[in-house]
């Protein structure tokens, strides 16, 4: 990351058996759940508990660098380092603390983006990109979000329509 980020959540958690393959070493997908708990954590402390029904994934991407242990414990590190008009983009860290005679070591890096769909999962609506709440953006960064501009989807004409709705 070549600037300061915008925000750091940060969440420890122990490897458990339910995250390894039969040899006791971590799965990828364990990666997945320590990057989600670091997020949520930071965004429960920013005030922000809506933030995960309206904000998928649309992009993740993961070097795996070092294997993680049944029962290790594991830090995980968010920074969020770009906020868009509906977008988010992070980068993480997952380290495996010192274990079993093994030191500290980085297991796993990458990045990923998030987007507002601001309609979260309630049935009836077309889920589409719409801008970031001023607010959420304020308990995020401590600056006000820049104003939509007329092509955004802050735009009338261009939020979703609710699916009852379509001819």
């Amino acid at each position: 990351m070549t600037h300061e980020p915008l925000a750091i959540g940060v969440a420890r958690a122990r490897v458990e058996w339910v995250d390894t393959d039969a040899a006791g070493i971590y799965h990828n997908s364990t990666v997945i759940r320590f990057v989600e708990s670091a997020e949520s954590r930071l965004m429960v402390e920013r005030g922000l508990p809506d933030y995960f029904p309206s904000s998928p994934r649309v992009r993740f991407e993961a070097d795996f660098q070092a294997p993680l242990f049944f029962t290790q414990d594991v830090t995980t590190r968010v920074l969020l380092t770009r906020i868009g008009t509906s977008s988010m983009h992070w980068e993480f860290e997952v380290w495996g603390e010192a274990f079993d005679g093994r030191p500290r070591r980085r297991a796993a890096r990458g990045r990923y983006v998030t987007v507002h769909i601001g309609v979260g999962n309630r049935a009836g609506y077309d889920v589409g990109s719409v801008p970031w709440p001023e607010s959420w953006v304020a308990a995020l960064t401590g600056e006000p979000a820049a104003p939509a501009s007329p092509a955004s989807p802050a735009d009338p004409a261009l939020r979703p329509t609710p699916v009852e709705s379509i001819p």
